[in-house]
């Protein structure tokens, strides 16, 4: 190919070229312009994010009154609704008297839910320990990491006395000692193990890691068992609330059919008669079975 037809082709081709590099700058320019866009969309959705909701005030008064009003104060409530419905102020009286009960009650719960956590977190001390102790740590640094590991997990179980344990851990003191009163508080019994284990490998140069894994296996065996005797005792306390339920089951069942028995309950001589003597053997009956599930439990 000759020189002028080398320049002729390299003429026609230089267009090309530059349409080529100018298509490639655009899209280039658009991309980044989207990505711009983009991250700027992302930026106002997170700062949108981060503004605070407003909150409508009957929401934030609901709140507020489930936070302070216990759920015993129920009994209250539908004591009302039973008294607006039978004109008589006797269901707001007996509802009055049920909102201590019912506390009770409910404060029974949350005492054993406390109770069963501190045991799991009983357990899970003795764990981390074991494992601290098998990494080759000394016992204080066994105990300062296992509280440690413990606390971010399910809690040690230590309650209040953490801090006294972790220092007598720390600078050398009577830990034994410290976990038997600790162990004081219900569900932590299992601290009691712990300290005796801690006692022997201290004072007698016992294996501790042996001695915690052993514990925690016994601790584990009888929470199974606890957890088995309850699911086993399930069905008496379905029963039970079962048995309470019918007397409201049956004045829904007499209302539907027209008999109107808040009316005779309430009154009628006879019908107050049969509430106070009927409302004293549920009661009676409801405290047996308790009583009776209670001690199966061990409580």
């Amino acid at each position: 190919m000759s020189g002028d037809a080398m320049v002729a082709a390299s003429g026609q081709a230089a267009p090309v070229y530059a349409a080529a590099v100018c298509a490639g700058a655009a899209a280039w320019l658009c991309v980044g312009q989207d990505r711009g866009l983009r991250r700027a969309r992302m930026l106002l959705a997170g700062a949108a994010l981060r503004e605070p909701v407003a909150v409508p005030p009957w929401e934030r008064l609901s709140a507020r009154v489930r936070g302070r009003v216990g759920h015993e104060w129920w009994c209250l409530a539908a004591g009302l609704v039973v008294a607006v419905a039978g004109q008589s102020v006797l269901p707001l009286v007996l509802g009055a008297i049920g909102v201590p009960l019912l506390k009770r009650v409910l404060r029974g719960r949350e005492r054993r839910k406390e109770r069963q956590a501190r045991a799991d977190a009983v357990i899970a001390l003795c764990g981390a320990l074991a494992a601290e102790v098998r990494a080759g740590r000394q016992p204080g640094e066994a105990m300062l990491a296992g509280v440690r590991s413990a606390d971010a997990h399910a809690g040690s179980g230590l309650g209040a006395a953490e801090g006294v344990v972790l220092a007598a851990a720390r600078f050398g003191g009577d830990v034994p000692q410290v976990l038997r009163d600790a162990s004081v508080e219900p569900g932590a019994e299992g601290l009691l193990g712990l300290a005796a284990c801690w006692r022997v490998a201290v004072d007698r140069g016992g294996g501790l890691a042996a001695g915690l894994a052993r514990l925690e296996g016994a601790l584990r065996a009888e929470r199974d068992q606890r957890a088995d005797l309850r699911v086993r005792l399930s069905t008496a306390r379905s029963t039970a609330a079962l048995l309470a339920a019918l007397p409201v089951v049956g004045l829904l069942m007499g209302t539907a059919l027209g008999a109107d028995p808040l009316r005779v309950l309430l009154h009628t001589p006879a019908g107050i008669g049969c509430l106070l003597v009927g409302g004293a053997l549920e009661g009676a009956g409801i405290w047996w079975a308790v009583r009776i599930v209670r001690r199966a439990e061990g409580r």
